[in-house]
Order: structure tokens, then C-alpha cells, then sequence
């Protein structure tokens, strides 16, 4: 039996391991919506960490194109139904562009007599373009995103920025993989040279920080 848990643990920290690292926005909820558990990808796409969407309703993240949807999906699932949910949302990402995409939600339990979770995954399928007056490179940075470049300027590892922003390693490396893209940043130096160029960083100030900081 002590070999068999053992086992269970083992496995249970590689799909923890697996599930933090997909770059697909996934995310574990009650039958209720509630989220249970998230990985760095969904949390990026509301800027925030983890950690602080437990608890949230997925469906307040993620607003229903559809109110139809949800009601038909809630009845589905009171009557114990076990099928793949999909549902049509929209949401305001970090720096306020506005993105499209769909919600899946699986049903998954030990037994069919379990009362299910749902596995749920984010598909972006487009964007609302920012107006001419804020191109994309412009766009403000979120709280967490300026947090991880003030620790980049400071000379921060990838690891060092993980413990001191509650991230993992892939966390901080998806938040700056996404800084990168919006940016056209090829390395870190660019990354921060821009952040100074473009405001986020404060000029002048040691240890590195955001304007806010001076408040």
C-alpha cells in the first residue's frame, strides 16, 4: 500500500509539473465554476498569478457570448452528464485589448458516481485591434509583468524573479515570452531597455522600480 501512494504522489507531482508547463491556458474547477487550481498561462491571460485566481468564477474571468450556453451546460450538469462543454466568451486581456475565444470543459472524476470537476481550456481566437492612439508595443504592462522587469534590471536570474514574484521558473519565462512578442524584443537587454524607453521602468532610480513605487 506505502509502495501504491507513493506511486500516486509521484505521479500526481509530474501532472502538476506537465500542467504548469502547457502553454494552453488551463485551468481545474468545481462543478460550480469556481477555480480550484490554474496553470501560468491562465493567469497571464488576466494578468495576475495562480494563486490568486483560486476561488474565482471562471465565468466572471471569462464572460459568456451566450447566456443560453451556460444554462444549458448547468443543466447537463446537475443531471450528471458527462460530455465536452464549450462555451463562446470574451475578456479584457492585460493592457486592455479585447480577445475572443471559446471555454472547454471536461468532466473528471476517480468514479462516475464522484461528484466531477471540470478540466477547462482557453482558446484565444482573436483580438479587438488597439486604436492608432495606443499601438500594441505601448500597451500597458500588468502589475506583474513591470514586477518581473524591475527584478530583470536589478540582474535577477529567472529563478530569483520566480521566488520573489510567487512564480514558477516557466511562469516568469511565459510572462516574458509574451512581453518579448508584443515588444519584438530578441533578449532580456532589449526587453529592459524598452521598459525604460516606453516608461515602465523608472529612469534614474536604484534598486530598479515602476513609477508607482515613488507614490
Amino acid at each position: 500500500m506505502d509502495r501504491d501512494r507513493q506511486e500516486a504522489v509521484t505521479w500526481r507531482n509530474r501532472a502538476l509539473l506537465l500542467f504548469d508547463r502547457v502553454a494552453m491556458p488551463v485551468a481545474v474547477c468545481d462543478v460550480y465554476g469556481a477555480v480550484l487550481l490554474a496553470n501560468p498561462a491562465m493567469a497571464a491571460e488576466c494578468g495576475t498569478t495562480p494563486g490568486r485566481l483560486r476561488g474565482r468564477d471562471v465565468l466572471e474571468l471569462f464572460s459568456p457570448r451566450e447566456a443560453t450556453q451556460v444554462e444549458r451546460i448547468a443543466q447537463a450538469l446537475r443531471l450528471r452528464h458527462r460530455s465536452r462543454y464549450q462555451v463562446s466568451v470574451r475578456w479584457r486581456a492585460p493592457g486592455g485589448v479585447e480577445r475572443y475565444g471559446e471555454l472547454t470543459a471536461d468532466p473528471v472524476s476517480d468514479t462516475v458516481e464522484d461528484t466531477p470537476a471540470l478540466l477547462v481550456m482557453l482558446r484565444v481566437d482573436a483580438e479587438r485591434a488597439l486604436s492608432p492612439a495606443a499601438p500594441a508595443a505601448e500597451a500597458p504592462v500588468t502589475p506583474m509583468e513591470a514586477r518581473i522587469l524591475a527584478l530583470l534590471a536589478a540582474g535577477a536570474t529567472t529563478a530569483r524573479a520566480a521566488r520573489e514574484t510567487a512564480l514558477t521558473t516557466d511562469g516568469v519565462t511565459y510572462h516574458l515570452r509574451r512581453l518579448s512578442s508584443r515588444w519584438g524584443a530578441s533578449n532580456r537587454t532589449e526587453l529592459v531597455a524598452r521598459a525604460y524607453a516606453l516608461g515602465v521602468l523608472t529612469p534614474g532610480v536604484w534598486p530598479p522600480g515602476v513609477p508607482d513605487d515613488e507614490a
